[in-house]
């Protein structure tokens, strides 16, 4: 791997001699420029105004025209010899959470590789203190004729310089974003984050590739074994306006499920429920099972009580009863000589009542002869 630049870490006292290598490579289909009618060549000449003809690249410097319209010549040497103290080093300024950083000043990524082998431990010491804390080191490099703010973080056991640009090279957002009040109603952000998560299922970054990249190459083929050049169907035009947010999303929800087969066309089907009622209803409501399995549970618990509540007969016996099989022994003999007297007593007291009758009743008067 080629280097692209050499310098020293400073961390502190600690110095790194380091060596910096491109970490990234654009894939692309070299194109020059042709004259159409014929296709001949057409090359950029370095003309000089002044005498007229052309110049060889070595006679080529940089230049600069003041608004009075002077020009300052400067050449390599110029910019070689710039008093810069990051111009040779990378200095660790800080370290921060990468939160800190906007995405958005992210530029070009090196990978850092050790100039030697005493570099070994040094190297370790700050990849090592990068991971345990989390961070990212905060830094200033100048590479490529101009010095940029950069940050060292830890990529796969290596160090990455990754320069950025600096922050007030950032454009300010304002009056770009919808500047209405607009309201997302609820049941809309449950079906957008569905929609997010189905999407997101099985996703591999590894798998994405340049598609314009191919098609470029196969017209590039046909046209070299001069056959027809392949044509893909035209796709349709996307709507300029969206009428129902609603139903946008239950289609791209639709669409998305329909892509992965292996989920289950019942999961579909109850989203979709829930969400046509809360759309019905036009407000925000609380998150409830599918009517239909609400209406089996009750139906269940239903059946459930029927079969298991006794009546109240029934519980009156066997309370009854369990109190009777537990009552003690002593209790159960009481109460059968109490029975036992009691039976006793009724006997002798039908027997008085028998001997009573027998005495006072009169003797059965005969009947006429007719």
């Amino acid at each position: 791997m080629q280097t692209t630049w050499k310098g020293t870490i400073s961390f502190g006292l600690v110095s790194i001699p380091v060596h910096l290598y491109s970490a990234t490579k654009e894939h692309d289909v070299p194109l020059h420029q042709v004259h159409a009618k014929d296709g001949g060549r057409v090359r950029m000449k370095r003309y000089c105004e002044e005498e007229e003809k052309e110049v060889p690249y070595a006679e080529i410097a940089k230049g600069y025209e003041s608004p009075d319209g002077r020009t300052v010549t400067l050449t390599d040497e110029d910019l070689a010899d710039l008093p810069l103290p990051s111009k040779k080093i990378i200095d660790v300024l800080a370290f921060v959470d990468e939160g800190e950083i906007d995405p958005l000043m992210f530029s070009k990524a090196y990978y850092v590789g050790v100039a030697d082998k005493a570099a070994s431990k040094p190297y370790a010491l700050l990849r090592d203190a990068l991971v345990e804390s989390g961070q990212i080191a905060v830094t200033k490099i100048a590479l490529r004729s101009r010095e940029s703010p950069a940050v060292l973080r830890v990529h796969d056991g290596t160090l990455v310089l990754q320069t950025c640009i600096w922050p007030d090279e950032v454009r300010p957002a304002a009056g770009i974003a919808p500047e209405e009040d607009v309201t997302v109603r609820p049941q809309e952000l449950r079906m957008a984050r569905s929609l997010m998560e189905t999407l997101s299922e099985d996703f591999d970054l590894e798998q994405l590739h340049d598609d314009y990249q191919q098609a470029l190459q196969q017209v590039i083929e046909a046209r070299l074994q001069g056959v027809e050049v392949p044509h893909e169907e035209e796709a349709g035009e996307a709507p300029d306006n969206v009428i129902d947010l609603m139903e946008a999303l239950r289609s791209s929800l639709r669409r998305a499920k329909d892509a992965r087969p292996e989920r289950s066309r019942a999961e579909e089907t109850e989203t979709e429920e829930t969400e046509t009622e809360e759309t019905a209803a036009g407000e925000p409501v609380e998150e409830q099972p599918p009517p239909r399995k609400r209406a089996a549970a009750k139906k269940t618990t239903a059946t459930k009580t029927t079969a298991t509540k006794p009546s109240a007969a029934t519980s009156k016996k066997s309370t009854a009863a369990k109190k009777s099989a537990t009552a003690p022994k002593s209790a159960t003999e009481k109460k059968s000589t109490a029975a036992t007297k009691r039976t006793a007593a009724t006997k002798s007291t039908t027997a008085k009542k028998s001997t009573t009758t027998t005495t006072t009743r009169k003797p059965a008067t005969p009947r006429k002869a007719s």
